[in-house]
């Protein structure tokens, strides 16, 4: 497919830590992409060859493919061969899927749609969104009933690694028929290197929610390990490394909880259409919640304890806000809610986040981690960043140390 400068090859709805570098990436392959999102500011960040999350290697290949024009943004689709959605689903206050972003994206293609155009859902959605999605084309546009390709394609990435596993990570892709599975097929084939595995879209968007929630029950026996380790008077991270010594255990480090858009979020898609049988995945979510608000308990027992000792309220670093190490994601991360609570109960909070620029957020102050662990009583590691791995503690007076992810050796 020879890029065509004057009509792209492909519209991306949304630009975020999916959109963006998939746009990118397939820039990259020859495609012409149209990269599409809401906020004129960040439409303008990436036309000025720049980039507003953080993510390595990118904003190099983003600035390569606008001053070469194979990469534009705008607040506004266009008509196109390919449309695909890869726009947030958050979860409602009732832990089901809110479709509304994707709903909307859908919205504002129809118009641009033509007969013969594939349109690809990347965005995390419960079973039969594709299906949902067509239904609804499909009655603002009767006269394309037929004639329209639809599939899903869930995205398998890392964080700091995306665009490494966007091009090599396999992908389930899975059409409302099988001329869409295979169209979309030898869409992704273009810039995917990994394996390709056509199903049907319904297959495609559980296995998305599937993948999710097993990592997330994982997770929740380690953190449930953590708990029982603590009350036995266990240091949970030896229990653990021998455990894995066993030739077919390998148990996961306990954190703070589950944070970030997927894992923390994609498995209640499943609770919530299938309350019955999902009984575990409920579990492990509550598991993974309960486990947040018993960190929060552990660093105000410790601050308590401190001010009866010594007759004064502790200043506590709060070391780490981002949902895992080395990013700045904070998309449903425990650590900065942990970290907000306790600023909301009135404890002296020095926030720190390495991998965020700003000064402050959400009316939390951010400190440089030197500063902060030269100042603070308590010190709460809540993620395991890199900066914090050979960090030497000052030892001019008695400080709490509370490491909750075996952020220092």
């Amino acid at each position: 497919m020879k890029p065509d400068y004057n009509r792209p090859n492909v519209v991306m709805m949304g630009l975020g830590y999916i959109g963006l570098p998939t746009a990118a990436l397939m820039a990259s392959r020859g495609y012409h992409v149209l990269g599409v999102d809401i906020n004129p500011e960040v439409v303008n960040t990436i036309n000025r060859g720049e980039i507003h999350i953080v993510e390595p290697d990118l904003e190099g290949l983003v600035k390569k493919m606008t001053e070469e024009g194979r990469l534009k943004a705008a607040t506004e689709p266009a008509s196109s061969e390919v449309f695909m959605i890869a726009v947030p689903t958050p979860v409602t206050d009732q832990k089901a899927a809110d479709l509304k972003y994707v709903e909307s994206a859908t919205r504002m293609i129809i118009p641009h749609l033509q007969a013969g155009n594939l349109v690809i859902i990347e965005s995390t959605s419960p079973v039969g969104t594709t299906e949902k999605m067509l239904t609804l084309i499909e009655a603002e546009r009767p006269e394309l009933k037929g004639k329209i390709h639809m599939a899903y394609c869930p995205e398998r990435v890392l964080p700091g690694k995306i665009l490494y596993e966007l091009t090599h990570n396999s992908r389930a892709i899975g059409g409302i028929d099988e001329i869409s599975t295979q169209k979309a097929m030898n869409f992704y084939a273009r810039f995917v290197d990994g394996e390709l595995y056509p199903t049907n879209a319904r297959t495609a968007e559980m296995v998305k929610l599937v993948e999710n929630a097993s990592r997330d029950v994982q997770i929740a026996f380690a953190n449930e390990l953590s708990l029982i380790a603590d009350k036995a008077g266990i240091d949970v991270w030896e229990l653990i490394e021998l455990a894995n010594k066993h030739p077919r255990v390998n148990i996961l480090r306990p954190g703070t909880g589950v944070g970030g858009h997927c894992i923390a979020v994609d498995p209640w898609f499943i609770v919530s259409d299938f309350s019955d049988e999902a009984r575990l995945i409920k579990t492990a979510r509550e598991v993974n919640t309960y486990k947040t608000l018993w960190v929060i308990e552990k660093i105000k027992n410790t601050a308590r304890a401190f001010e009866n000792l010594n007759g004064k309220k502790p200043t506590i670093a709060a070391m780490g806000l981002a949902f895992k190490p080395d990013i700045d994601d904070l998309r449903e991360s425990p650590s900065l809610f942990i970290a907000e609570y306790l600023h909301n109960e009135g404890h002296d909070i020095l926030a720190v986040e390495p991998n965020l620029k700003q000064q402050s957020l959400d009316g939390l102050s951010l400190y440089d981690y030197k500063n902060a662990i030269e100042q603070a009583d308590i010190i709460a590691f809540l993620v395991a960043h890199k900066e914090f791995k050979n960090l030497k503690i000052p030892r001019d007076r008695n400080r709490i140390i509370l490491d909750f992810v075996k952020a220092l050796p």
